[in-house]
């Protein structure tokens, strides 16, 4: 695992309660930052923040609703008295196809994985610019890119919106001295993909694309977080990486 100390530091990590989100809560916390963790479940946002060594708190706040993310936002400053990173992680995935699925879910998997990233990025940008410097890290997906996932448009949309929101956001925001990148994962072992690899069928065929010959797990995403977060990658901005065991250049 890549490791750095980020002592004196502050990140917002969304979706903190459990899967890719917790995993990055707990990386930042190994660094020394103080962890603002979020989620809209009051239980697992309580435990992730109880299994965090240092200064963690919990922050209930539904990321699809712009006033509650602002609000929330506002709560981390002034508990913490800054913020340097923010990790926009929450996300959903339902399974239904184009033509069974409502027009209320379809508007609210693009609030919670895309409009919810705008949200967080425009409240703590304003933080940011403040301070002259910040990173704001957005958690796509391969699907983003050129991989679509059968009876998923809505999601398939959203992190595409990802990776375009995430360049234009990274081309404005270098005027205020902060970097904005994504990441984009491929198949992680979390509760999200639990119900999929039950699947044997399911299973050889990830198996068979992915050259690495394995899923990944939220620690593989959390050692290329901690990375674009830190002076290390300071000249890295605008970017959307893969991290798949090497399946999108199939």
């Amino acid at each position: 695992m890549f490791s750095v100390n980020f002592k004196g530091r502050v990140a917002l990590v969304t979706g903190a309660g459990q899967g890719i989100g917790k995993a990055i809560a707990q990386g930042f916390a190994d660094c020394g930052a103080s962890v603002a963790v979020n989620d809209i479940n009051p239980q697992t946002a309580a435990l992730t923040t109880g299994t965090l060594a240092g200064d963690a708190r919990a922050y209930v706040a539904d990321v699809g609703d712009a006033a509650a993310v602002a609000g929330m936002v506002d709560r981390v400053v002034a508990d913490f008295g800054r913020l340097d990173f923010l990790i926009n992680n929450a996300g959903i995935e339902p399974k239904v196809s184009i033509l069974d699925m409502a027009a209320d879910d379809w508007r609210r998997v693009l609030e919670v994985n895309l409009s919810a990233a705008f949200y967080a990025s425009q409240a703590a940008g304003r933080v940011m610019r403040a301070a002259g410097a910040g990173v704001i890290i957005n958690i796509a997906s391969i699907a983003g890119h050129n991989i679509p996932l059968k009876d998923r448009a809505a999601y398939v949309a959203s992190k595409a919106g990802m990776v375009g929101f995430t360049r234009e956001c990274a081309r404005e925001f270098a005027a205020y001295g902060i970097r904005v990148n994504a990441v984009c994962p491929g198949v992680i072992e979390t509760e999200m993909t639990a119900h999929s690899r039950a699947n044997p069928d399911q299973m050889a065929k990830w198996l068979e694309d992915i050259p690495a010959k394995r899923l990944g797990i939220p620690e593989d995403v959390v050692g290329l977080v901690l990375f674009l977060c830190s002076d290390a990658a300071r000249y890295l901005t605008g970017q959307a990486i893969n991290v798949d065991g090497g399946k999108v250049m199939l």
